[in-house]
């Protein structure tokens, strides 16, 4: 398998399936765990994207997309940016939930429709920019992931993809790994109620590419320009390309 392999999965619908109901199960206590187990800098790496996309929000023609939005932070942050409505899409139906709630209680205007990123019902060439946090690694199969991507994208557009990473600071690297195998299994799951979520999150970044293998994958599936901006010593990395 290409994409996410949660333990004892041994198929991209099982897994697919595993990743969606294993999301629905937190959708209630996401936000707060995020905050807490990143200590907060899950907001400023949101918003360090949503700088890096502003040259493409600054086009009031723009089409834009939020693609794995969940309780839908980064979307909102994108239409804040903007001063006009986005898409947020998902295919976790309580994630959905939660981020049409924030939608409403903060008077936006942001719009949501539940889909799978390996095959989301729209046109080719629909959007100006794509956007993804923290969804992609989750995806069962990541080269058929960006050749959707790809597909929905308008020549010329922009991918944007938000994903934990593995650190290049030796020393923190070591902290990391200790946080992620022994506290934030036990943390997220006395909180969440869900243990098998929070077992899953370290054990997925581990078999996810690194940095440089994912910029890899976005050129090979037509992706130009792609840069790499690493976050908080290389724990999460920003990578933005060009669809050719």
């Amino acid at each position: 398998m290409s994409g996410t392999t949660p333990q004892g999965i041994t198929d991209e619908r099982q897994a697919s399936a595993w990743v969606r109901g294993m999301f629905g199960q937190v959708a209630g206590r996401y936000d707060l765990l995020n905050h807490l187990l990143s200590f907060n800098l899950d907001r400023w790496w949101r918003a360090r994207t949503v700088r890096k996309v502003a040259p493409v929000l600054a086009d009031p023609k723009a089409r834009v997309l939020d693609l794995c939005c969940g309780t839908g932070d980064l979307m909102l942050g994108l239409e804040d940016r903007r001063g006009a409505p986005v898409v947020g899409a998902d295919f976790c139906h309580p994630m959905l939930v939660e981020a049409k709630r924030k939608v409403s209680t903060r008077g936006r205007r942001s719009v949501l429709f539940e889909g799978d990123a390996l095959s989301l019902p729209l046109t080719s060439g629909s959007f100006d920019l794509i956007t993804c946090a923290f969804g992609f690694r989750n995806l069962a199969n990541y080269e058929a992931g960006l050749v959707e991507l790809a597909r929905v994208l308008k020549s010329g557009g922009t991918l944007a993809i938000l994903e934990f990473s593995q650190p290049d600071n030796r020393l923190f690297a070591r902290l990391y790994d200790f946080f992620s195998l022994k506290v934030l299994p036990r943390i997220g799951g006395m909180i969440s109620g869900s243990s098998d979520a929070y077992s899953y999150l370290p054990a997925s970044i581990r078999k996810f590419p690194n940095a440089e293998g994912l910029a890899s994958k976005m050129r090979s599936a037509g992706f130009r320009d792609v840069e790499i901006e690493r976050m908080t010593f290389g724990a999460v990395a920003l990578h933005t390309g060009r669809k050719a």
